[in-house]
């Protein structure tokens, strides 16, 4: 008897701790399974982000060996790629929308939304999470991006096929996401210019049009030797810790923005009038990249001036030159980008900056200017 008591109280707590682990892995795999939907934590699996939006803009980013593409053409921003694995990774449910106001929100969403298709490498067969056999390259989470809630601390989403959409959110972050995610290919493209080490060059070549005297051509002769010539072949004789500068400048140089939407005559007429500078790089493995510069007009527009008047009036092209910007046609891909003085005036100095016997004047505060500058 006290056998048959003893194997029914076990039973029964058998079947209670069984009710107690059905019921919490339910709730459990209800959570994970609203966050799996959004979520990739596997980031280095992925093969392929594809996004397209309303306005009928898609791109596709691509792994191809140790980087991405942007369609399959140009390279990506490795730094905006690198963000987006991370937002994918990160991205948690925060909560679903209420019943009272998943209508209004998915209404919203149909007419403004941005689509995400990510690819990842997986198992054919997996057992238990431990023995994968077969991978192969699957589409693995469909989902669409829409607006951000009126906090701005998440941003609704909707599953592919789905009725019900849930509000997620960044995990260790406070703020929207929605506009990580964009379906325009320029918002994805590397920006670089310019990215050789020194030991990687052969010659630079910078010419300033108007002014051949101050035009030059520099040519490795050695480790770290290097000569220097004006493009008549004479030579220059050179500071040499100018030209170490001017030679180690080149790791990382970019753009600041694409000019796409510069219309087509206007960015003719750019191009079509007089250089500034044109700079030239050309690596140990034959590959040469070029920057042609163009004075920028900030406020020609507004003053009602164009090229050609400008040249005979340079006064008036000193009022509307923008200080600080240029624009400039990259040789690959003949793209019209906006480039900033700051970044590209230290590689587009004249040959006389160079020359061993040009002293550059110091400033020097006295006493008494000092005694001038009021204080706050």
């Amino acid at each position: 008897m006290k056998k048959n008591t003893l194997a029914i109280i076990i039973t029964i707590a058998l079947i209670v701790i069984a009710g107690v682990l059905v019921w919490n892995n339910r709730y459990l795999s209800t959570i994970h399974g609203e966050a799996s939907e959004f979520t990739v934590y596997d980031t280095a699996s992925i093969t392929k982000l594809f996004f397209a939006d309303k306005s009928n803009q898609q791109v596709l980013l691509q792994r191809n060996g140790n980087g991405w593409t942007v369609d399959d053409k140009y390279p990506a921003s490795q730094r905006l790629v690198n963000d987006m694995l991370y937002t994918l990774n990160r991205l948690r449910v925060r909560m679903p929308v209420s019943l009272k106001k998943s209508d209004n929100v998915i209404t919203r969403m149909a007419a403004n939304n941005v689509k995400v298709e990510v690819y990842q490498i997986v198992p054919r067969i997996n057992l238990f999470n431990r023995i994968k056999l077969f991978n192969h390259e699957a589409r693995t989470k469909v989902f669409y991006i829409g607006d951000d809630t009126q906090d701005n601390n998440g941003t609704f989403v909707l599953k592919e096929g789905a009725d019900k959409a849930y509000i997620v959110h960044l995990h260790g972050f406070r703020g929207f996401i929605s506009s990580r995610f964009s379906a325009n290919c320029m918002d994805w493209r590397d920006h670089i210019v310019f990215n050789s080490k020194m030991a990687d060059i052969q010659s630079v070549k910078l010419e300033i049009n108007n002014d051949p005297a101050n035009s030059f051509e520099i040519t490795e002769n050695g480790r770290y030797q290097f000569l220097m010539k004006d493009l008549n072949g004479n030579s220059i004789e050179y500071d040499t810790l100018r030209i170490l500068n001017l030679m180690s400048s080149f790791g990382d140089v970019r753009f600041e923005s694409f000019l796409s939407d510069v219309e087509q005559h206007r960015r003719d007429s750019i191009i079509n009038s007089p250089f500034q500078q044109r700079l030239s790089l050309t690596t140990k493995d034959g590959q040469t990249r070029t920057i042609t510069t163009f004075r920028l007009l900030a406020n020609a527009d507004m003053y009602d001036y164009d090229h050609s008047e400008l040249e005979e009036n340079p006064e008036v092209e000193k009022i509307v030159t923008d200080p600080d910007h240029q624009y400039a046609l990259l040789s690959d891909g003949n793209e019209f980008v906006m480039i900033q003085k700051f970044v590209f005036g230290k590689l587009l100095k004249p040959a006389e900056y160079y020359r061993h016997d040009n002293i550059q004047p110091v400033k020097i505060t006295t006493f008494k200017e000092l005694e001038t500058i009021e204080s706050r």
